[in-house]
């Protein structure tokens, strides 16, 4: 009898989080924050003089935020602008926001994004390729939850990424480009606080097939390796003119 008890407990234990991943869908809001001082700071090729001058520009006031949201369903997810237009907190300024879409269809194994990098618009087209995450036995808060820490390191941009998921949320989605955890990654650390995308509010709701219908897309088709490649050479160029790459191309991209 014991022995039977035992083996049932065993089953609820493994086959609980899959019912519930089964069942959990819902919105995931967030702010993204970028600290641009910060991150001119860390540009080697720029001169001291050129990074004095941002931090004099900007001081305190460096901070460039951005509202998203994160719609997902165990086997799909999109992540966009919570917008079509991006607004001051005050709401007296607005202005157009770039084409940004990532949604990934977890069932076919397959990820379309719609980027503007550098005045143009592409739509990229690629299977999905699970990011190294190196987990780690660190927890915090982040919107509620408690979140385990992941690392990677990106390979177009050679940054440090540090995530936060919430194994509560058993499902392998998160913001930006990056998911494959085991739950929803509900915070996320570029190169050490230069940018960083936290959960501001999760709602867990039935999602509507509209919610994670793909808008009418405009710009050339180009897959993941050939995005990388733009990316790094853009990088290499804005290197060689000692320029500052992300005005073009973001630094969460």
């Amino acid at each position: 009898m014991k022995k039977k008890v035992i083996q049932t407990l065993i089953l609820l234990v493994t086959v609980l989080p899959l019912v519930q991943a089964q069942d959990m869908e819902g919105i995931v809001n967030y702010e993204r924050k970028t600290y641009w001082t910060k991150l001119i700071a860390k540009l080697p090729f720029l001169s001291q003089e050129e990074k004095d001058r941002a931090k004099m520009m900007w001081g305190n006031d460096d901070e460039e935020k951005t509202k998203l949201k994160l719609v997902f369903t165990p086997a799909q997810s999109v992540y966009t602008y919570e917008g079509e237009q991006g607004e001051t907190d005050d709401g007296r300024w607005s202005w157009r926001q770039d084409d940004y879409l990532v949604q990934r269809d977890f069932d076919k194994e397959t990820i379309t994004e719609w980027h503007e990098m550098g005045g143009k618009t592409y739509v990229i087209q690629d299977s999905l390729k699970i990011p190294k995450w190196k987990i780690l036995n660190q927890l915090k808060d982040v919107a509620g939850h408690v979140c385990m820490k992941a690392e990677m390191e990106d390979p177009a941009n050679q940054q440090k990424i540090v995530a936060w998921f919430a194994d509560d949320l058993p499902v392998s989605a998160g913001p930006e480009r990056l998911f494959g955890l085991p739950g929803v990654i509900l915070e996320l650390d570029y190169n050490d606080g230069v940018t960083v995308v936290t959960a501001t509010k999760i709602d867990l709701k039935k999602v509507e097939p509209k919610q994670l219908a793909l808008p009418k897309m405009k710009g050339k088709k180009i897959n993941l390796a050939e995005r990388d490649r733009i990316i790094k050479e853009h990088i290499k160029d804005s290197i060689k003119a000692q320029r500052n790459p992300y005005w073009g191309i973001k630094p969460w991209n």
